[in-house]
């Protein structure tokens, strides 16, 4: 009994602790915001002053928005706070090998709030038109070159409307004699792109930087290994995500999406195609020899064909011991003319031909074995073998599968510092997307950590923390979810009711110790002593035999006239006991019905 109400207090205190963590979290959830009034004091003497019987919920929490300020040095910011576009060229370009309807980079772009925003005044470059070639790019401060700093590019992507088909990454325009931005199109040159892309079921995160052949001079797209993360989230949920790229001079990199790592490696083994080609490769002008050997097995040529093989054998044969069933009906057809059945008054003999009714099957079968010519049925002939062929063995003259010979690559080189890419000098989206309102914003190029982090949490940090101010907590929730779907209530109550009533059956049901009357009525024996009064009398006892020790111990240090006189005494009570209990047993035996003499009449 006292372990059930132990279990029963430590499941009450740990209810209390979770209802005082969950109020502790959303106190906490309140201290993050900002700008947030949040006096417990004022709010309740705002609820007295409200009617008693109306239960409102407590207002939203407000989020004021500052536009970002970048904390170092950066080669290019944008945050589209003040409206315009300035800055920013629109491509007057048409794409080659495509028709003029389509062919025109004619999509819109604008700058606006975004749809359903929780910080009035923060505005972003938005793709407004869909179906259509967009392109508009910007010059960076100053050309980035690769050297000793890092290079981080950081910025926000909100699909607002979700994303059938199209991307939203970004372009580093290389730094060329011939770059126009108003001319900027699919084929202008770019040292890196970034950013996601999604068609279908495929949903992808770029990241491809261009890499010059130091021997031709030629360049070739380098493409980052697939994340192993599940990207579908970002595309579907309709939230801003912040999508950031680290590159390092020691070549390794790194790709976050809102400021978690989902993809990271080294630029000279985590690309493909590689960056530096095969020492060697395979001869393109060997030839196998003729007399090569690639058979492992060979028939055995010395095998011989059994004489009792029957090559002419059938796999099937007619079943001899089958019997025809009773009943079987040989001279009716399976199929017969539909009596119902009347030809249709436009039928054309002389163009349709004669006319017959269609065939139905024959209702005397349906009753029968079968109808028809009887035929017994077929099954495995026990003497079939098939074709001879001889038993296969190990080729003596086996050489293996042959390959080419390696020769030394003539197009080999060795790039130990892929880092040390393209200078780049412009940015630019160049997009097509089959979806509208894709939102793009506060795009930075820095080459400090910390200057992007603070970017970040000045910008989408601030999104991130008014969406979360702005979204119920989880008894709103359930209170919503329940609102469009009733059935949850039930669900609700069930999951609250049902532990607390096993609580308190657990708690306060017990086995019920029977009274002394009850045990007076029946024939039940009745335990003498309880545990608990057996330890009691112990204890007792224990203590009243240390008493007695200690008076013995008195006892002794009396005189000897005093001890001789007490045994004296104790002795002559001991014998008066002693006769006193021999007398109770003679009365005892007399009493005793075998003891009584007869009566005399």
């Amino acid at each position: 009994m006292e372990l059930k109400w132990l279990l029963c207090v430590t499941l009450l205190a740990l209810g209390t602790l979770a209802v005082q963590a969950h109020d502790m979290d959303d106190d906490s959830d309140g201290d993050d915001v900002v700008d947030v009034e949040d006096d417990l004091d004022d709010g309740i003497e705002e609820v007295e002053e409200s009617k008693p019987e109306t239960s409102t919920p407590p207002p939203a929490p407000k989020v004021t928005y500052r536009p970002p300020v970048p904390t170092g040095e950066v080669y290019f910011v944008e945050s589209f706070d003040k409206g315009t576009l300035d800055g920013w060229i629109l491509s007057k370009a048409k794409k080659d090998d495509t028709d003029d309807e389509i062919a025109k980079y004619d999509g819109k772009w604008e700058v606006q709030d975004m749809k359903d925003t929780k910080l009035p005044g923060d505005k972003g470059l938005v793709l407004v038109t869909r179906a259509k070639h967009h392109a508009i790019s910007a010059k960076l401060s100053k050309p980035f070159v690769f050297d000793t700093k890092p290079l981080i590019i950081q910025y926000e992507v909100n699909f607002q409307n979700g994303i059938e088909c199209g991307g939203a990454y970004v372009k580093l325009l290389s730094k060329t004699p011939e770059l126009n931005l108003d001319q900027f199109h699919d084929k202008t040159p770019y040292t890196i792109m970034f950013g996601p892309d999604k068609c279908g079921e495929d949903y992808k995160l770029h990241f491809i930087f261009r890499h010059k052949n130091p021997k031709t001079g030629k360049y070739e797209e380098k493409h980052a290994k697939r994340p192993d993360a599940d990207l579908k989230t970002y595309f579907t949920d309709k939230k801003t995500h912040l999508y950031t790229l680290v590159l390092n001079p020691d070549n390794s990199f790194e790709i976050l999406v809102d400021q978690t790592v989902v993809n990271s490696g080294n630029l000279l083994n985590d690309m493909s195609p590689p960056v530096n080609p095969p020492r060697e490769i395979e001869d393109p002008n060997d030839q196998k020899p003729e007399d090569w050997d690639e058979r492992p097995k060979i028939p055995d040529p010395d095998a011989v064909k059994p004489d009792d093989w029957d090559e002419d054998a059938p796999a099937k044969i007619a079943d001899e011991n089958a019997e025809k069933p009773e009943g079987w009906l040989d001279d009716e057809p399976e199929y017969v003319a539909d009596p119902d059945a009347e030809k249709p008054e436009d039928w054309d003999e002389d163009m349709d031909g004669e006319w017959e009714a269609p065939q139905i099957a024959n209702p005397k079968c349906e009753t029968a074995p079968g109808c028809g010519t009887w035929q017994r049925p077929m099954i495995d002939n026990p003497n079939y073998k098939g074709k001879w062929k001889p038993p296969m063995i190990d080729n003596v003259n086996y050489q293996g599968i042959w390959k080419p010979r390696k020769i030394p690559n003539p197009d080999f080189f060795e790039d130990l510092e892929p880092f040390k890419m393209t200078p780049f000098s412009a940015v630019g989206l160049e997009l097509w997307s089959m979806t509208s309102d894709i939102f793009f914003d506060n795009f930075i190029i820095c080459t400090e950590r910390a200057v992007a982090d603070d970017w970040a949490n000045d910008g989408w940090g601030l999104k991130k923390a008014a969406d979360g101010a702005a979204e119920p907590g989880v008894v709103g929730q359930m209170m919503a979810a329940a609102e469009e779907s009733p059935w949850l209530w039930v669900v609700y109550v069930l999951t609250v009711a049902l532990p607390v009533f096993l609580v308190v059956l657990f708690c306060c049901s017990g086995k019920k110790q029977p009274s002394a009357a009850e045990y007076k009525k029946t024939d039940a024996p009745q335990p003498d002593v309880m545990d608990e009064d057996k330890e009691e009398e112990r204890d007792k006892g224990d203590k009243e035999e240390e008493e007695e020790e200690e008076a013995a111990n008195d006892e002794k240090l009396g005189s000897d006239a005093d001890i001789g006189s007490a045994s004296q005494e104790e002795e002559e009570e001991d014998e008066d006991e002693d006769r006193k209990h021999a007398s109770e047993g003679e009365e005892t035996v007399n009493r005793s019905p075998r003891n009584r003499k007869p009566r005399k009449d």
